[in-house]
Order: structure tokens, then sequence, then C-alpha cells
């Protein structure tokens, strides 16, 4: 996300190589920075705190108004000052590219209609509210409690309650923060126009690519449901890092083992949950885990 390690350490870089010939980039690159390692403090907060009912809690509501809050600052500043400025920077391009489709990751998680996560807070639906509760065709209901006055014949209303009209509906609890809407297909765009851009500048084993590629499959596999393209997303990024002949110093080489051992997981996230365990039905052995049960959060992932 726009809060992994590795994505912070090319911001430090890019920031300290262009302070001299370009200050007012490298200030922004520094905000930028502070404001991501504060969101990745946020998102391990709220990915503890998420309930199994998806009931958000007051805490929560704070933390994931905090979250958009920060992310839409983030994009702000990014689009504002970070992606004009970045065309003669190789890296830095695919950074920028890489963290605006990750603040939209975020928005899509936290903030999205209709929602697509159990992450963020989501808005009421119409007809479970309090005022759609209305009488189906049960007559009109007499003041004092009892059957309906003869001199007021009964009145059947077939079809249910009518919900209010577009604008007068209930709104997302962080409607104040960000205007309400689909992300998803924006996000999802920007999501390829990084990964094609870090596949025709950096090679296959450059740390950054990966942590464009691993961000994309996660963001695939939770917010698009998009299983087996997420699965050979993963496959392919793992293939074209043992191709690659370049080479690569220690630190980068540290991070692409890390994000291809994250990739390889993610290679097989979800299909043990075809797959029957043979040994849960004698009981000598507990059942595997499932997709549906509690995985852990790789970079780039809640």
């Amino acid at each position: 996300m726009a809060s992994s390690e590795v994505d912070q350490k090319f911001l430090g870089k890019a920031a300290k190589a262009v302070e001299h010939e370009n200050p007012l980039l490298a200030s922004v690159l520094y905000k930028i920075l502070g404001l991501s390692i504060n969101l990745s403090h946020q998102l391990v907060k709220a990915k503890k705190q998420r309930r199994p009912d998806g009931t958000p809690t007051s805490a929560q509501l704070d933390l994931s108004f905090h979250i958009i809050w920060l992310s839409r600052e983030g994009l702000v500043l990014l689009e504002q000052y970070v992606v004009p400025m970045v065309g003669a920077y190789t890296e830095l391009k695919v950074l920028a590219y890489k963290l605006r489709a990750s603040f939209y990751h975020i928005f899509v998680l936290f903030h999205n209609t209709p929602p697509v996560s159990s992450m963020g807070v989501n808005t009421p639906d119409p007809q479970n509210t309090p005022q759609s509760r209305l009488d189906k065709g049960k007559g009109v209901a007499a003041d004092d409690g009892g059957a309906p006055s003869s001199a007021k014949p009964s009145r059947n209303f077939e079809g249910g309650p009518v919900g209010p009209p577009p604008g007068f509906g209930p709104e997302s609890p962080s409607a104040f923060l960000l205007k309400p809407g689909d992300y998803l297909p924006i996000a999802h765009q920007y999501f390829k126009e990084a990964a094609e851009l870090a596949d025709k500048i950096l090679w296959g084993s450059h740390s950054l690519r990966l942590s464009v590629k691993t961000e994309y499959a996660a963001f695939l596999y939770e917010c698009v449901h998009d299983f087996e393209g997420s699965r050979k997303l993963a496959k392919e990024t793992v293939a074209q890092v043992y191709d690659a002949t370049e080479g690569i110093d220690n630190d980068m080489f540290n991070d692409a083992c890390e994000l291809v051992t994250v990739l390889g997981k993610m290679m097989k996230r979800g299909l043990n949950s075809s797959n029957k365990n043979p040994a849960s039905s004698t009981g000598s052995q507990p059942p595997a885990r499932t997709e549906q049960g509690e995985p852990s959060a790789p970079p780039g992932m809640i």
C-alpha cells in the first residue's frame, strides 16, 4: 500500500536525490513520506480492531476517518505537486503512479459505495433504517392502537416501502471527508497504468516493480474479487523475477526476497478452500485453513 516499507525507502531516496535541483518536489516527497509512516500505523490498528460481525465501534469510526483523511491529503499532494514533475525521473515516476493507485485502494477499502470490504465505514441501507419500516398493507393504524376505525376504510399499499429519492438517502458517515462514490473502477485503472509503466521501465527483480505487482494482486483479490486473476498475476511476477539477469544491491535483494515470498503465498491463496482435506473427515487432523480464515497481512494488503 501507500504505507509499504519499500515505497517509503524509495520516497526517502527520491527526496534526498532531488533536494538541490528541485527543493519543492523534495519537500513534498518528505511530507508524503511522513504521512505514509503515520498511515502504516493506522492501517495496522484498523486490521487488529476489525470485528467479525463488521459492526464498527466509535473507535473504529475515528480510525477510519483518520485513514481516509490521511489518504486524501496524500493524494492531493501527489496529484498537485509530484505527478506533474516526475517526467524526467525513472523510479520516481513509477512510484508516483503506484502511490496514486494505493491511495485509491484505501478509498475502496474504507469509503466505497457500494462497499466491497468489511474494513470501512459502510453507508446505511435505506431499506433497513427505522424510517423505512412502513406498514405493508395492514390498514391504517388507529390513534389508540386499536383496530382501524370503520369511518376510515383501510387502504392496502402494494409493493412495500418506497425509498427516498436520490440525494436524500442516508450518507456514509465519512462523507464529510470525501465525496461518496464507487472508487473501484478508477483504482483498477491506476493499478493497470502503474503495472504497465513498471513493466516498461524497471527490470523483473526490481523491488519497486515487485511492490507494484504485490499490491495490485492484493487489490484484485480483496476488492475486485478476481481470485484467479490475483493468483495468475502473482505467479507471472515470480517467474519474471527468476528470469531477470540484472544485478541488484543487497538492500534491494532483501526486499525482493521478502516480496517474492509474499507473492508465492498469494499464488496459492484461497486454493485450499475449494479442496476438502481427507484427514478432516476422520478427525485425526484439523481441517485445512480456508480463505475465510484470518490471513496474515503481507505488504500491500490489509
